[in-house]
């Protein structure tokens, strides 16, 4: 027994073949097929849904290395800057612009896990989506040519 996939069938000596068949091998024929073809959209959907959740993952890192990374520097080089800076100005101040510095460090940190997130969501498996519309709309096909 020979299955193909909705986007090889076709060939008229397929339906000579088919018309020989009892409706019971037909109908065993399409249960197989029919299992075959929801087994291939859940591996499709679960590849997927791997994939968005390793994007979706490596932003989180993101967010949590921009936080780990900001405490690190802060401790060490908050003091060395402001005592350098303490040198040419009052210590406020040179607080004050460590900290600016430091502030803007973190929001391209956060802006660039925001976009990784972004990208990975929403977590739906578009492209098993489309292919099921597409087997529908061949199965309907098919249907509609067979009552001709």
């Amino acid at each position: 027994m020979t299955t193909q996939h909705p986007s090889t069938v076709g060939d008229p000596r397929d339906t000579d073949e088919l018309r020989e068949r009892s409706l019971g091998e037909l109908l065993k024929q399409l249960s197989q097929e029919t299992t075959r073809l929801v087994h291939q959209e859940l591996e499709l959907a679960k590849a997927e849904l791997t994939q968005k959740g390793k994007q979706a993952g490596t932003g989180a890192g993101m967010f949590g290395g921009a936080g780990a990374l900001g405490l690190a520097a802060l401790g060490a080089l908050t003091a060395c800057f402001i005592l350098a800076l303490d040198v040419v100005m009052p210590a406020w101040l040179a607080a004050l612009i460590v900290a600016v510095v430091y502030g803007i460090i973190a929001f391209v940190l956060v802006r660039q896990g925001q976009a990784r997130i972004r990208r990975a969501t929403p977590p739906v498996p578009e492209q098993t989506i489309e292919t099921v519309k597409e087997d529908v709309e061949w199965a309907k096909t098919q249907m509609r040519s067979d009552r001709t």
